[in-house]
């Protein structure tokens, strides 16, 4: 059963439908559900089907590879001698084959291209001097690492170029999805505690599916992170491993950004990593952009080349703050921890960046969705200093100023509240010199009281409608 993909389903069976050849490249971060999709749709039956070995030389590969040819049906076959040979015993293969469209799916390309493999090379002639000159090929390829993919097929410079006719990227759940995917498995949770297993997990469809029914959530984050053998305690290291070859610059700068919640800069970045300054910077961040692990957004007021970097991924997030230099091995340590101080700052923070992953339900419900909008954290440091959690400049010259407030019972704006909205609002206008309209906007996951302070914000967006 599929949850949501609606879209790339449809992508999936246009592709198989065409009356030519396709190339499709299905990317997305670990775990996201790329090659569960794909064998979905197609039932699980492939002309041919192969999937790269993590961490294996050439060899070892190519010997893979002829396993796979047996296994699909071929009835003899040599070990090939190198790539080019390997996607000839292919051809040799599909020529074979019954006639109509032949799908043949490549999964955990990027494992596949060793050094010195001439991997990329053979996969263009295969396409160029194959696949393409038919009409019945279907060549889907697959890999987590997205920058892989976009790097060596996307932006090849030789016969790649222009090659692949559809691009698929697999994107997280959205907070209807999860509770779609939870009911699919006979979770029985309320929309406020799917909204916790978001602020924890994201919307990672493997980790969802970790969840044992029976068990409430808090019982199930307990057995899943901190019990000793917890499945997802040990899930930081190898996520980043297993998608960049060269895993610890990766690493070193996911960990200066999950010390800042609004993100950092280019040269804040070199500063807290010790990275040298040059071209490989900005590779590591355009891969883990890419990979949907960091936000790459401009400052409102600041130059597009000053652009501010931010961690979103839930997983990692929740890891630095419980898991990561902690000895946890309690089997009870969530359940216990839910009126801690500790616990209570980090559901404001996670609350903040589930909101920040549903724009667009926050956008439906102001009724903006058609207008063009940028959307960032905003802070200053001079003088008294302040930080405003989300605004959305829109292009019909108005600016939504959002609050956003975590709490499990009805959400009151007090006075105290109201005057530290005000006062972020007067900085941002001395600061910016903006003289657009600003509207306030208050997000909460519980609905608001409506006092005497209800009166002055102009929206308000809660939990249920992020559920959109």
């Amino acid at each position: 059963m599929i949850i949501g993909r609606e879209q790339e389903i449809k992508d999936l069976r246009r592709a198989y439908e065409s009356e030519y050849s396709e190339f499709v490249a299905v990317t997305g971060r670990r775990r996201i559900g790329k090659t569960f999709l794909v064998r979905e749709v197609f039932d699980y039956k492939f002309t041919f089907q192969h999937s790269g070995l993590a961490n294996q030389k050439t060899r070892q590969q190519l010997k893979e590879f002829r396993l796979s040819l047996l296994k699909c049906g071929m009835k003899k076959c040599r070990v090939p001698q190198d790539w080019y040979d390997a996607f000839f015993l292919l051809s040799e293969f599909l020529d074979g084959a019954p006639k109509g469209k032949k799908i043949v799916f490549i999964d955990e390309v990027p494992w596949m291209d060793a050094p010195r493999s001439n991997f990329v090379s053979a996969l263009e002639h295969f396409w160029n001097g194959y696949a393409s000159a038919r009409k019945d090929i279907l060549l889907i390829i697959c890999g987590s690492s997205t920058s892989w993919i976009i790097n060596n097929v996307y932006k090849n410079h030789g016969g790649l170029h222009n090659r692949v006719t559809e691009r698929i990227n697999l994107h997280p759940f959205t907070l209807h999805e999860c509770m779609l995917y939870a009911k699919s498995r006979g979770l029985v949770l309320s929309k406020s505690q799917v909204a916790e297993g978001y602020m924890i997990m994201g919307g990672v469809p493997f980790y969802w599916a970790q969840l044992q029914k029976g068990l409430s959530l808090d019982q199930n984050i307990d057995r899943l992170f901190f019990s000793t053998e917890g499945k997802l305690r040990y899930e930081y290291r190898e996520l980043y491993h297993s998608l960049f070859k060269n895993s610890e610059p990766y690493i070193q700068i996911v960990n200066a950004l999950g010390q800042k919640k609004i993100g950092m800069n280019r040269d804040e970045i070199i500063i807290a990593t010790g990275l040298a300054d040059n071209g490989k910077i900005g590779e590591y961040l355009d891969d883990l952009t890419a990979c949907g692990f960091v936000k790459r957004y401009n400052a409102f007021g600041k130059p597009k080349n000053n652009a501010i970097y931010q961690l979103i991924d839930q997983y990692t997030l929740f890891y630095f703050k419980f898991i990561e230099n902690q000895n946890v091995g309690s089997d009870n340590y969530w359940m216990s921890s839910i009126d801690t101080t500790q616990r209570k700052v980090w559901e404001g923070l996670a609350f903040e960046q589930l909101c920040f992953s549903h724009i667009s339900q926050i956008k439906q419900k102001l009724g903006i969705s058609g207008i063009v909008s940028s959307v960032c954290s905003w802070q200053t440091k001079n003088g008294d200093g302040a930080q405003i959690d989300m605004l959305i400049d829109r292009a019909d010259e108005v600016i939504n100023i959002c609050e956003i407030k975590y709490s499990r019972k009805k959400y009151v704006i007090t006075k105290d509240v109201m005057d530290n909205i005000n006062h972020k609002i007067e900085r941002f206008r001395d600061v910016t010199k903006t003289s657009q309209p600003i509207h306030l906007t208050m997000i909460t996951a519980a609905p608001l009281v409506h006092n005497e302070y209800w009166n002055d914000i102009q929206s308000e967006v809660t939990l249920d409608e992020l559920f959109l």
